[in-house]
């Protein structure tokens, strides 16, 4: 099964980008421009639109934890409301400067609209590999965006192989996480790191992410390592994963004390609406984040669906954030760390990976 771009006049992405990035599109696709110029203008579109996400005080929720001082960083203001619009949009930069035509990607929802995205204003083809069992309400938006998906049977997993052969096979731009992307795509979070010591003007006592790959929590501990050596802060933060419970292999792998991210038994893994973003047999990046974890003498939750989508409708009612039940579970490894004991005076960052749709 696939799908092939929406008809109409009205662009893909109006509501979503401003007019001055559509008009740089225009440029970035335009065969009479030098490549130089075209990079120049995708770049543009990338400071105007990617990053450079809030992070604010959570006054309420401290009331409601009884500490202070918790700082949510909220990638909901990406494009496509995920912070997966970081490493897309850096993904389809490569691809454009290395001449390709094409790029692909497995998703199973998030990654890949923010690659139908990146790739549509790039002017490159976009092919998507979806597991058939899942079924996302973001296909709409891949579709709208130029898309090309393709549902195959198997896991995730699967579907990433599957992509990174056809990669081979066709000339095309492999997107997927792991192997020689896992730099880039470290890169392109790390500068979620920098967005919080711009704010904060040191680094945070800890900061707890959303674990799946594994990249986002490497690449924000990268981050504050060249902050660090380079003079900037006074310390690396303690990095705090948090992930669906016994449904990701970095926990799973940090708990049981070992130092290379083991695989779990897929035909154990199932997806439900709250922990989709989150779950896997295979962290790609898995080994990266244990370093992070490790290094940073940090510590490994498990979450339930129920206690993330409470926490979603928390922030709902008393931050106004209309946060994905499963971005919060950073949040929450937060909160049952200071249930277990008090957290000290200091300053805390939870990152809140994305918002709900609609």
């Amino acid at each position: 099964m696939s799908g092939n771009s929406s008809s109409g006049s009205e662009p893909p992405f109006q509501g979503i980008l401003s007019r001055e990035s559509a008009e740089l599109s225009e440029q970035v696709k335009d065969p009479g421009l030098s490549l130089v110029d075209r990079i120049e203008c995708y770049e543009d579109i990338i400071n105007l639109e990617v990053g450079d996400t809030s992070l604010s005080r959570a006054r309420n929720i401290e009331r409601e934890a009884t500490t202070r001082q918790i700082f949510l960083k909220f990638e909901g203001g990406n494009p496509t409301g995920t912070h997966k619009d970081r490493i897309a949009f850096a993904q389809c930069l490569d691809a454009l400067r290395r001449d390709f035509d094409t790029v692909t990607v497995a998703t199973c929802g998030n990654y890949g609209v923010s690659i139908a995205l990146a790739a549509h204003l790039a002017g490159l083809n976009c092919v998507i590999y979806i597991p058939e069992n899942y079924h996302t309400s973001r296909l709409v938006e891949m579709v709208k965006m130029g898309a090309e998906v393709i549902f195959i049977s198997g896991t995730y997993e699967d579907c990433v192989l599957h992509s990174s052969k056809k990669a081979d096979e066709n000339s095309w731009y492999d997107a997927n996480p792991g192997g020689s992307n896992t730099s880039l795509q470290i890169m392109a979070y790390a500068q979620i790191a920098h967005e919080i010591y711009d704010q904060l003007r040191d680094a945070p006592k800890i900061v707890s992410v959303p674990v799946s790959n594994g990249t986002l929590i490497a690449g924000i501990y990268r981050g504050f390592v060249s902050l660090h050596k380079r003079g900037k802060t006074s310390r690396v933060p303690v990095m705090v994963a948090a992930s669906s419970t016994g449904k990701n292999p970095i926990i799973y792998s940090f708990k049981k004390g070992l130092y290379r991210c083991t695989e779990l038994i897929p035909e154990k893994i199932r997806e439900t609406m709250a922990n989709e973003p989150l779950i896997n047999w295979h962290s790609f990046d898995g080994n990266e984040a244990l370093y992070a974890i490790r290094e940073s003498k940090g510590q490994a939750f498990d979450i339930s669906d129920q206690k993330m989508v409470l926490m979603s409708r928390l922030l709902k009612a008393k931050e106004g954030l209309n946060v994905l039940p499963a971005s919060t579970v950073g949040l929450i490894a937060l909160m049952e760390m200071n249930q277990e004991k008090s957290l000290e005076p200091d300053r805390y960052v939870a990152v809140l990976t994305g918002k709900k749709a609609g």
